[in-house]
């Protein structure tokens, strides 16, 4: 089976991989490459680099309804198009193979639809998730269900530690949805949308900043479900579903100074005490005060500065008694 692959950021490039030692792929289809960072050099998308290490074509196309595009994918024969963390498909394109256009999507169907469902299934404190495949349409994730694998949660996941397990999990899955097609095993499902299923939507900045007025949970929820930490105190790099919460630390001459809350763990326990505030020993323990609780914040990035864990913070930051969040 001859195969084109649709995707761009290391998510893609991971499963792209996985699919290129079981299948043929012959063409990948990725973003332009963009200048990146200070010194505005070209960055390549994770994707591109991945095939060109497998020695695959590479098409890189401005305008996906392109003629010239559009073409050359037609004269490349292939029976099935993938696509990974890729923008909308035109129907020009998604109806050129004959085996169809099957999307990953990262939640389970018809739940969650939309952008970021890593980020808001944990953002919402939910308690399971998952992957689905799915044949693309003309409406966004509402293609006919193909395959579905469950993910348990847990209070303490975060978005970089899901985002690797349905990397992982969803290479795994596209392998058994191409097999399926291949050999006709699977059974379609039809899409039907039920009055509980969200709906979500893109993140952005000011949505990313803590309020300090909600519960204990939805801010832990909130931090956890745009960290980029993992299970072993590393940072995911690069990724742009880990943008990470972020608040405001007021220090003297009302100065305010911009810091990412990477990782936190919360309490709930009656208290008397002004919410926002801040508790600390200058030494181990930095919490805020919320109104059922306490924010224990365990790893932070001060604007401008890397990222670090609250002992080594608090080793080269004091705290004073005037100090507030916001």
């Amino acid at each position: 089976m001859k195969i084109i692959f649709f995707g761009s950021p290391p998510f893609s490039a991971y499963i792209l991989e996985q699919l290129h030692i079981n299948f043929n792929v012959v063409a990948v289809v990725c973003s332009p490459d963009n200048k990146k960072g200070r010194g505005r050099k070209i960055h390549s998308p994770a994707v591109k680099q991945k095939a060109e290490e497998l020695k695959i074509e590479v098409l890189q196309p401005e305008n996906l309804k392109e003629e010239s595009f559009v073409t050359g994918l037609k004269n490349l024969d292939s029976d099935l198009f993938i696509v990974v963390a890729f923008r909308m498909l035109p129907e020009i394109i998604w109806k050129i193979p004959k085996f169809g256009s099957v999307n990953l999507h990262t939640s389970l169907l018809p739940n969650y639809r939309g952008a970021a469902p890593i980020n808001w299934v944990l953002i919402n404190g939910e308690k399971q998730t998952g992957i689905t495949t799915f044949f693309i349409n003309e409406k966004i994730d509402e293609g006919n269900i193909l395959l579905q694998e469950d993910i348990e949660l847990n209070s303490k996941i975060t978005a970089a530690s899901l985002h690797n397990i349905m990397m992982k999990n969803g290479g795994n899955l596209l392998l058994r949805t191409i097999k399926g097609l291949k050999d006709n095993s699977i059974k379609e499902i039809i899409q039907k949308a039920r009055s509980s299923d969200i709906i979500t939507k893109k993140l952005n900045n000011e949505l990313l900043r803590i309020d300090w007025n909600k519960s204990s949970a939805e801010i832990h929820n909130l931090i956890r479900g745009l960290s980029p930490c993992l299970e072993d105190n590393t940072i995911l790099k690069d990724v742009a579903i880990c943008p990470s919460a972020w608040f405001y630390l007021l220090v003297e001459n009302e100065k305010k100074i911009r810091v990412k809350l990477l990782l936190s763990d919360f309490e709930r326990i009656e208290h008397s005490l002004e919410i926002s505030s801040i508790v600390t020993d200058n030494k181990t323990n930095f919490k805020i005060t919320v109104k059922d609780g306490f924010i224990s914040i365990l790893r932070l990035q001060m604007e401008g500065k890397k990222s670090m864990d609250i002992k080594s913070f608090l080793a080269g930051f004091q705290i004073e008694d005037s100090f507030t969040v916001g």
